[in-house]
């Protein structure tokens, strides 16, 4: 075929197939002007403008009024969406399936939670043996009239008639705990305010807990949280009378959680000055007047206590172990010499160690998804728990003296299911399933490897229909974290399921920062190497556009909290690789997180712009200093909550403006601000619908896909 030849067949294939595909027609957008301040920081010699520092102060009527007119103008442009009502009933029609935890037995009760499909909130319940008749304990749909109070189960009382619970609303960090009373069905009078990140660990007739000075009421929301300590509250008594167990009047900037051993001899307070490493502290219980003994110190390694045997710890640590160990010892000799390896490290991570039925049960992760093995307590009798394929799996967790042990598994074609695993019999059985209202039999998922642009091989998901061609023409969802060692495994969504259903591809790789493949792998993408995170992200997206799984004009790219954070350093280093960017509750401003709430905590993962040497990089990459004037960003769509107490909205409300201000041409900048909402957890379903709904309408619009409804 000769060149003129070769030209004229491509240049025919193009435009048949692009007139297969009528583009959408742009949706006009009136931008709200955004009023600037001459804000001007020294940060070390280089200044920097901050324009927008007004919308940090997210309680002001004139921020209040800006999120008001920035979401009418996003409802519109969503109300012009052809297939969105398409979208949202669908979606409706796969959340709407039975959802159940795995049971927690406490004496002779079982607890779970359940949703029937589309309630809000999961309803707690409550029945004697594993074939009582279920009773509701506390149903969080009756505390408020739009769903937005969430209830988590925490610790019980060794006696089994107590269980502590935590109530907070509009899905903040804040939180109440409670107390229910299991045998007379009654909550108790007892009332702990201002927790956070706490549990409540039960020593006889009181537990151990966590929590903040009280704030002011005007700033609770943004304010650094500083001083976090621990408290022992006796059952009936007042919180003013409750007793002040362990804190650190010299340093503000730490938290401290408490764990107490199942015999109830020790009590365990874990001291962290951030989101990496922590120190661990013991105190033997039986003898009321001994002293706190300091078993690790610093803060660049994590051991964690799983047990004790009479005097000696069981203890999870990545000492000399970055792919973990399990190691025994006597606290009163915590000398290395004495130590004794229970679990040996592995090539694959040992992710966390639980007991139950007087046996041990190790996850770990290989390649990215998780196997289980149970021991004895010497580490011996190594059993592996066959999964159903690859995918995710937890729980394992019980007293001593239980006989069987329950686990939920999920991947990505195979909603959460719950297992029953006989102890001593090393047997697994179903036990509650949920109904599929898609066939996966109709889908593929598959793992791939890439090289990223510093040579490491990195892991990727893919799952899409069978039936979809490498053509380059397929929408694809590029989802992505990277930090603070958190893992992205298989599991199900059935919001995914809408993409799929329309002939897109969802991809998902295990990028650095992340607990894929140990310590190594998270260091490799934290302080002065995060842009190895961003390098990696980039590099799937090139590897799915080089392998015509999609192309830039149909490749969107998604991530939240941290994974906000990917997404904005992403599209600002590369814009023209993607065609749509959808940064949810992102950390966006690196020189100022540090200044709001539990910002402080991520210092060892990020570093601080208060150093000369970390600001240097901060700013090199920092979502919101590397917008740039007249350049063509992605279609974005920021999404965040107004009550978001951990990634204030701040950072979002900046970076949506200084966006907006800056975008060259017409693909679309727009912010959507959920309200009574935080940073994602216990959002109600009615509301995980109308934001899904309006991500996946907009992802669809602005890749030009054909949504089939």
């Amino acid at each position: 075929m000769t060149k003129f030849f070769v030209i004229l067949f491509q240049f025919v294939l193009v435009f048949t197939i692009n007139a297969q595909v009528k583009p959408y027609p742009p949706i006009k957008i009136k931008y709200l002007k955004t009023a600037t301040v001459n804000q001007v920081d020294d940060y070390h010699g280089t200044k920097v403008n901050d324009p927008y520092r007004w919308l940090e102060d997210d309680k002001s009527p004139v921020t209040m009024q800006w999120v008001k007119d920035q979401n009418m103008i996003t409802a519109s442009y969503m109300e012009k969406v052809p297939f969105r009502s398409q979208i949202v009933t669908r979606y409706q029609e796969l959340f709407d399936y039975v959802k159940l935890t795995s049971p927690r037995k406490i004496g002779k009760f079982f607890i779970f939670s359940k949703n029937d499909g589309l309630q809000n909130q999961s309803v707690i319940y409550m029945q004697e043996g594993e074939k009582g008749e279920p009773e509701v304990l506390i149903d969080p749909n009756k505390l408020s009239t739009d769903g937005t109070v969430t209830i988590n189960l925490m610790g019980q009382s060794k006696d089994k008639k107590y269980l502590a619970f935590s109530k907070s609303k509009s899905g903040s960090d804040w939180s109440e705990i409670r107390v229910f009373d299991l045998e007379n069905r009654k909550e108790l009078p007892d009332v702990i305010k201002w927790v956070k990140f706490s549990d409540a660990s039960w020593q006889g007739d009181g537990f151990y807990y966590s929590r903040y000075p009280e704030p002011s009421n005007a700033s609770e929301k943004t304010e650094s949280n500083q001083f976090h300590a621990v408290y022992f509250h006796k059952l009936g008594d007042q919180q003013s009378s409750d007793k002040l167990i362990f804190n650190n009047e010299k340093e503000k900037l730490l938290n401290h959680y408490a764990q107490v051993t199942e015999d109830e001899r020790y009590l365990v307070v874990y001291a962290a000055r951030g989101t990496d490493g922590f120190e661990t502290w013991t105190k033997n219980l039986t003898q009321p007047d001994s002293k706190f003994t300091r078993i690790f110190e610093g803060f660049d390694n994590k051991s964690t206590v799983i047990d004790n045997v009479e005097d000696f710890f069981l203890i999870h640590t990545n000492i000399d172990a970055p792919n973990y160990k399990l190691m025994q010892f006597d606290p009163a000799y915590p000398d290395k010499k004495s130590w004794a390896t229970i679990i040996p490290q592995s090539k694959d991570v040992l992710q966390s160690v639980t007991t139950a039925g007087n046996k041990l049960y190790g996850t770990y992760l290989s390649n990215s998804t998780n196997k289980i093995f149970q021991y004895d307590r010497q580490g011996y009798d190594a059993t592996e728990i066959k999964l159903p394929e690859l995918g995710t799996a937890s729980g394992f967790e019980g007293n001593k003296d239980d006989t069987d042990v329950y686990y939920s598994f999920s991947s990505f074609l195979y909603p959460p299911t719950i297992f029953k695993y006989d102890i001593t019999g090393k047997k697994s059985a179903p036990y509650f399933a949920a109904e599929l209202k898609f066939n996966p039999k109709d889908y593929v998922s598959k793992q791939v490897f890439y090289n990223t642009k510093d040579g490491k091989k990195i892991s990727m998901f893919l799952v899409h229909k069978k039936s979809v061609k490498l053509d380059g023409q397929n929408p694809c969802f590029l989802y992505g974290y990277g930090g603070f060692n958190t893992s992205m495994l298989p599991t199900y969504s059935p919001s995914r399921m809408v993409l799929l259903e329309n002939g897109g591809v969802f991809a998902l790789p295990n990028i650095r920062g992340g607990g894929e493949y140990g310590e190594a792998w998270h260091q490799g993408g934290m302080l002065d190497k995060k842009q190895n995170v961003f390098n990696d992200f980039i590099a799937a997206a090139e590897y799915l556009i080089a392998r015509k799984y999609t192309s830039a004009a149909k490749l969107g790219i998604a991530g939240g909290s941290n994974g906000g954070l990917l997404i904005g350093a992403c599209m600002t280093q590369r814009p023209e690789l993607f065609a749509v960017a959808l940064p949810a509750v992102g950390v966006m401003d690196m020189l100022r997180y540090q200044k709001f709430t539990i910002g402080w905590a991520w210092v060892p993962e990020y570093g601080t712009s208060d150093k000369p040497g970390d600001f240097a990089y901060l700013y090199k990459y920092s979502p919101l200093h590397n917008i740039k004037k007249g350049v063509s960003y992605p279609a974005t769509l920021v999404t965040t909550g107004d009550h978001d107490d951990r990634v204030v909205p701040g950072h979002s409300f900046k970076y949506a403006a200084t966006l907006q201000a800056n975008q060259k041409g017409p693909k679309p900048v727009l912010i959507r601000v959920e309200t009574d909402a935080g940073h994602g957890a216990g959002k109600p379903t009615s509301k995980i619908i109308e934001e899904q709904a309006d991500i996946l309408s907009f992802f669809f619009y602005n890749t030009n896909a054909q949504v089939k409804y």
